[in-house]
């Protein structure tokens, strides 16, 4: 499989993992290629890991480095209570940011975290439209092969 996926695959599995209570509201973290959802699906949080790029550069003569990106989308429909709800979200957003922070993936062990980046923090023309929380956190680990 390729390094993207692999990765993916770790970062999904990585968070699926962690110990009970280390994510508020717990969910099970999904891999996919196309994170499409109706909004009857997005009643229960749905946590998504999608492969989004690689970039690679030389680092030595035999070998690339690669900066290989995923993105974690956090989905959930909202009822009434919005400033509530987006901040229980938000958290569960940043609780996931300290999980994986310099973390090594399981099995991936070549695979170093390097940065992650929260755009945007949630999607105000999702919840204006659809009253649906929707937030993209990217994490980028670097492997060199």
């Amino acid at each position: 499989m390729s390094s993207i996926m692999d990765i993916a695959d770790a970062v999904a599995a990585e968070l699926n993992t962690a110990a009970a209570g280390t994510f508020d509201p717990a969910f099970t973290a999904v891999r996919r290629v196309l994170p499409e959802f109706e909004l009857a699906d997005l009643a229960d949080l749905k946590v998504t890991v999608v492969p989004h790029g690689v970039e690679m550069s030389g680092a030595t003569r035999s070998s690339q480095q690669m900066e290989v990106t995923v993105d974690i989308g956090v989905m959930k429909k909202l009822s009434t209570d919005l400033d509530t709800e987006v901040a229980v979200l938000c958290d569960l957003v940043e609780q996931i940011v300290d999980y994986l922070a310099g973390r090594r993936l399981t099995g991936m062990a070549q695979a170093a975290w390097v940065r992650m980046a929260n755009e945007p923090i949630y999607s105000p023309q999702h919840l204006a439209q659809q009253r649906t929380f929707t937030s993209v956190l990217t994490v980028t680990y670097r492997l060199v092969r």
